[in-house]
């Protein structure tokens, strides 16, 4: 499961919780199925940070993240790391001086592979909180701004939202469902969201043409209506 550490913001306690995109609460009124299971997300405290995928956070609290990769780069600096690292802790020290996460910071590879072994915080994605939005929204959001997509797979005992990451191909989103529709897969029968929503609904869909069948290098877009098509 995907996890999200929040940093001095209020109002999402840590724990389990659903991603409420609306676009599934659409789906569920158009394609019949006995329940709607949204995607989840693990919201973890502060101090385990390191361990997210995603940072939460505040305008006032980006700094404190600023800072936590600050102190880090200080005390490795303390236990005079070889010359190619200290010349990288360096750069990234003026930059996080300077108001910029090492997110935003460029690298080459050869100063990537020096400090490989460091978990800067500033190099996770941090979605900082707007005024007013509510911690449904923000959570959606996080996703989106930090490389995640969905699919749905629809009818019959539930309609469900299964995250994946931006750029996967179908067979490894059919993997994240069973490793036996990965193992066996042999094709994804495809509706997009917007075709399925304009035409009313599954059946209506695919009566219009809007049925696609695609190879295991599809790149899936979010929000594709998928049917993994696999041999047992």
């Amino acid at each position: 499961m995907i996890k999200a550490c929040i940093v001095g913001l209020t109002g999402i306690v840590p724990g389990t919780h659903n991603v409420k995109d609306p676009r599934l609460d659409q789906i569920h009124k158009l394609v019949e199925a006995d329940k709607k299971t949204y995607a989840q997300i693990e919201v973890v405290p502060e101090d385990a940070a390191s361990d997210a995928d995603i940072l939460l956070t505040t305008s006032d609290g980006f700094p404190d993240l600023l800072l936590k990769d600050m102190e880090f780069i200080e005390t490795r600096l303390g236990r005079n790391p070889p010359d190619a690292e200290k010349a990288v802790l360096l750069k990234i020290q003026q930059e996080l001086e300077a108001g910029h996460g090492l997110r935003d910071i460029k690298l080459s590879p050869e100063e990537s592979s020096a400090i490989a072994a460091h978990g800067f915080v500033t190099a996770k994605p941090i979605v900082v909180a707007k005024p007013d939005e509510t911690p449904d929204a923000l959570i959606v959001r996080a996703f989106q701004e930090s490389g995640y997509i969905w699919f749905l797979t629809v009818g019959g005992k539930e309609n469900r939202a299964w995250p994946i990451r931006k750029g996967l191909a179908a067979v490894e989103a059919a993997g994240s469902i069973h490793t036996d529709l990965q193992k066996g897969f042999i094709r994804a029968e495809i509706i997009s969201f917007d075709d399925l929503v304009q035409t009313g609904g599954e059946t209506e869909a695919k009566r219009a043409g809007k049925l696609r069948l695609e190879t295991k290098t599809y790149v899936m877009q979010d929000y594709d209506v998928v049917n993994f098509r696999f041999s047992k």
